[in-house]
């Protein structure tokens, strides 16, 4: 039942945008087996983000609902005439489905437990809000006859079958073992506040048990080094994003795009009046216009002085598939231990990509996945790839921590000394310049610039922001270590080189030479 408001006391519908959501998180694998738990489904881990006043909280609470006694697990593919009966499992409203002939059917969780999650007890009220009425004003009534202040315990009898909140403040319970976490607002979940300690602890939990967890959350602030923004930027394949924001051209800041904006958002929320958010936009713009745009605009917004913004980024995405021995330049930016290592390669025709090589791995290199160092012998081993497969025109690398390999690359594929040339990105002059005109033609409609849509570089050309140098010029930078930037460097090196390289006339067709006999 709808718990509160004008409809209180209706039948719960999931909104489309809900609905959608639910459709993917419960998505089964086509090699499920009968008895597979967490396996059956495609992803293990879901992130709901949206603006505020869209229904999370209630849509979470029919979840949960749903995880407590409904059929949320896995029960093999239906044959001809199989259905699942309400009575058959304690309700008594009658409802039969049937399914059809290769359909996945549902089973109850014979020993479930729920915990719904937050930093403190008050973010977690509104869900646990929402689901105690749904309970008591409902069908699931007949089967949960009783609610409880502190947790809801299983018709079941059993002691372990139950929904409670856990939160960073008293965490006595964190650590059981679980079928199902519900994590709100994991955008405020930090290293700072230890949500990132109890985030571990609770997958840990589901994972013993077999059990899933799914987070909902408004977007996330890049400077707060999130949960949320961990899972978002996580590129497992079992990872759930369910992220929609508006278009990019529409500018919060401009009243009737904000108009455009909202109803957007807001689609699959017909309760919301527009006016009222207008008016909670607007108030809140005037002390923190991030926060705003966050908040109701349904945008991860990097905050003040950011050097390209992340949606002039993404309209120049057109991935394509570059053919071996096509010419191409690269910008190579090299750390040791502590910041990322990564190629980046443009074509002639102004077209940038990340490369791979051995097994389709991508020529981007995070300390944290090496034992704390760059791989300086996977590094190798992709320029040699690289060079292989296409043919070098110019390189420009950042030689900090880099000087012998880059002499070696030099001796070893650009004998001439001008193919793979020592590019210091902490030239102020130099940098600035060629920062410039790579922003200039990310931003510029009318450039031929395009590339892959590469989600770690786009991550890295939002985090960088500009840092004012004297003389009217600037770098860029990190806003906060965890907010890396290097592939935007190796981005940027790319680019210069592919320009170089066409100034010099490298895209001039080769002149014909002729053997007589």
């Amino acid at each position: 039942m709808i718990p509160d408001g004008d409809n209180a006391g209706e039948p719960f519908v999931p909104t489309l945008d809900h609905r959608v959501y639910l459709a993917n998180w419960y998505e089964v694998k086509d090699t499920a087996k009968r008895g597979d738990k967490n396996q059956a489904f495609r992803y293990r881990t879901g992130l709901w983000m949206a603006a505020q006043k869209v229904g999370k909280s209630p849509g979470v609470a029919a979840e949960t609902i749903l995880e407590f006694v409904g059929p949320a697990l896995f029960a093999g593919r239906a044959e001809e005439g199989d259905y699942y009966s309400c009575a058959e499992h304690g309700c008594p409203c009658g409802g039969v489905y049937l399914y059809e002939s290769g359909e996945p059917m549902g089973k109850a969780w014979s020993t479930p437990r729920i915990q719904l999650a937050a930093v403190v007890e008050d973010q977690v009220e509104n869900t646990w809000g929402a689901l105690i009425p749904m309970i008591e004003n409902g069908p699931v009534a007949n089967i949960i006859p009783r609610t409880g202040e502190a947790f809801i315990r299983h018709p079941n009898g059993n002691r372990d079958s139950r929904i409670e909140v856990v939160t960073s403040k008293a965490d006595g319970k964190l650590g059981a073992r679980i079928s199902a976490g519900k994590c709100d607002e994991t955008g405020l979940w930090t290293e700072s506040n230890s949500m990132k300690k109890f985030i571990r602890t609770l997958m840990r939990g589901a994972g013993g048990m077999g059990g899933r967890v799914s987070q909902s959350t408004n977007p996330f602030d890049p400077a707060e080094n999130s949960v949320a923004q961990d899972t978002y930027e996580s590129t497992r394949p079992d990872v759930y994003k369910h992220y929609f924001p508006p278009p990019e051209e529409l500018k919060f800041t401009r009243k009737t795009d904000r108009r455009k904006i909202f109803v957007w958002n807001y689609a699959s929320a017909p309760w919301v009046d527009l006016r009222s958010i207008e008016a909670e936009a607007a108030s809140l713009m005037e002390a923190t216009p991030a926060e705003a745009e966050r908040f109701y605009g349904n945008r991860i917004v990097a905050g003040s002085g950011h050097w390209v913004k992340e949606g002039d980024w993404k309209k120049k995405a057109e991935p394509i598939f570059v053919k071996p021995r096509t010419r191409i330049c690269l910008g190579f930016d090299g750390s040791d231990n502590n910041d990322w290592t990564g190629i980046r390669a443009e074509t002639l025709d102004l077209y940038q990509f990340t490369p791979t090589y051995l097994d389709g791995r991508p020529t981007l290199w995070r300390p944290t996945d090496w034992g704390g160092r760059i791989p300086r012998a996977e590094v190798m081993a992709a320029m040699d790839h690289l060079a292989s497969e296409f043919e070098i025109v110019r390189a420009y690398c950042d030689p900090m921590f880099w000087e012998s390999e880059i002499d070696e690359w030099s001796q070893k594929y650009g004998s001439d000394g001008k193919v793979f040339v020592k590019w210091p990105t902490n030239s102020i002059g130099r940098a600035y310049a060629s920062l410039e005109r790579f922003r200039t033609d990310i931003t510029n409609p009318d450039s031929k610039f395009r590339h892959d849509g590469d989600q770690v570089t786009r991550f890295h050309i939002r985090n960088a922001i500009v840092r004012a140098r004297p003389g009217q010029k600037y770098i860029i930078g990190k806003p906060a270590e965890h907010q890396k930037i290097d592939q935007a460097m190796s981005s940027m090196l790319a680019h210069e080189a592919a320009s170089d390289a066409l100034a010099a006339g490298a895209a001039a067709p080769a002149e014909e030479n002729y053997v007589y006999f």
